[in-house]
Formats: structure tokens, sequence, C-alpha cells
């Protein structure tokens, strides 16, 4: 009941909560294809390192903006391993902060193809072959935003990562007869490449006033729920649900 020998796809892994998850799962004996879209060298590091370490790993470039894209990547990730018992949609970002009425048709149309559209993509090929398979986990990457509406100009992410919530339940309602489980993780406010993109120090110490915990998290804070979620022997009878990661920055 362990993970060891299971088979994960996991989509924006090659830098951030992906990469650590991907490592994580390659301690645990799961064979791990790590998904990257420009971020090649990334990818390669995660896989080299998930090998050095004596675990099973390999890459895939993609994007999964792109309806098409999205599909064959899960086809390859299945054909390659064999079967998918494990995909992780993580891959998004928020193509900068600006308020609804600044936010430009460009802006939106980028948020959305990414955020949206390349979890639905995914996630409908995925279910597919999983349905097929009578077994799997999808575990999605929403988002803090999701539930508080995200801070400064933040709004069209955090809008986008509510689709995420919100289909996770619907994928868990119509996968549950198929021994298929659908939860998500919703990490806070995380050291990655996103906030130092996206934030800026003032907003990240205005962030961290209204952490209890009194620190930002980190990609690693974050592996466990993935690992929990994934895990059957732990979460055999969870679905539908979302985990809040976030040194209580949120007690919904």
């Amino acid at each position: 009941m362990s993970l060891n020998g299971k088979t994960c796809l996991i989509f924006g892994a090659s830098s951030g909560i992906g990469a650590a998850v991907a490592r994580r799962f390659g301690e645990l004996g799961v064979d791990v294809v790590v998904h990257y879209n420009a971020n090649r060298d990334g990818a390669e590091a995660v896989v080299n390192a998930i090998a050095a370490a004596g675990g099973k790993a390999s890459h895939i470039g993609g994007d999964v903006s792109d309806g098409a894209v999205a599909t064959s990547l899960v086809n390859e990730a299945r054909d390659r391993l064999g079967r998918l018992d494990i995909v992780i949609n993580n891959a998004g970002t928020m193509f900068g902060r600006t308020p609804i009425a600044g936010a430009s048709d460009v802006q939106y149309r980028n948020v959305v193809d990414l955020n949206i559209g390349g979890v639905f993509f995914a996630a409908r090929r995925a279910a597919q072959i999983m349905m097929d398979q009578k077994a799997g986990t999808i575990i999605n990457t929403t988002s803090i935003a999701a539930r508080t509406g995200g801070g400064d100009g933040a709004g069209l992410y955090g809008s986008a990562k509510g689709f995420v919530s919100t289909i996770t339940r619907v994928l868990a309602k119509e996968l549950a007869p198929h021994n298929i489980r659908v939860n998500a993780v919703a990490p806070g406010v995380i050291e990655t490449n996103f906030h130092a993109v996206n934030s800026t120090p003032e907003q990240l110490a205005a962030s961290l006033k209204g952490i209890p915990m009194g620190r930002l998290g980190t990609p690693d804070d974050c592996v466990g729920a993935y690992e929990f979620l994934a895990n059957e022997a732990m979460s055999g009878y969870i679905t539908g649900q979302v985990i809040e990661v976030n040194g209580g920055q949120l007690m919904p």
C-alpha cells in the first residue's frame, strides 16, 4: 500500500513545489515523469537528483496551456510508464499582478489558458486513462488565493485557482465510481521563483505579518500533503478535498 513501484506524471516539476514533490516521490520508489515547459535544465537537474539517489525518473516538455499538447503529454507519459497511477497538475503562474479593471486581454488569456486550461486538458485525459485502468489518483495544485481572492493584483490568478478547487470536487464525484480519487493542495505564500517574479519584498513582508507560524513556506513544507494524498494507505477514503498548507495564514 506504499508508493513504492507506483508511476507518476508531475506537471510543472522543473522547480519549486513540483520539483520538491518529484524528488520525494523518487526517494519513495515512484517512477516519475518530470514535466517542464521552458526550464529544461531544471527538469534535467531534478531527474539527475532522483537518479543519483537510486530512483527512476525522466523528463518531458511541452506547453500544457495548449489542449492538444497537454493531451499528448499525458499519453506519452502513460506509454513511457506503462500505466498512470498518479497525475499531479502543478503547472501555473500569475503572469504579473494587475487589478481586474486594468487587466489586458492577453493577460486574461494567459492566466486562463495555463491555470484553468492546463488542469482541464490534463485531468480530462488522465481521467480517461484511469477509468480504463479502474484506478488512479489525481492531485491538483490550487492556492490560498482561491479562497481569499489573492493579494494585490492577484485576483485574476485567484479566480482561476477557484476553478481548480471546484473542478477538483467535480472530478472527485464523477470518478469515485471508477476507483479514482481526486484532491488538491492549496499552498499559501511559498518561497519559490513564483514569488521572486511576481511579488515585491514589501508584499512578502506584508504577507508574513498574517502568518501565525511566523515564516514563509518552503517547497518542502508542501511535499507531505502530496505524499499523503497519493498514498492509498494514508488517504484511501479521502476524495474531493483541498488541503491548505499556509502556516495558519488561512484557517477555513
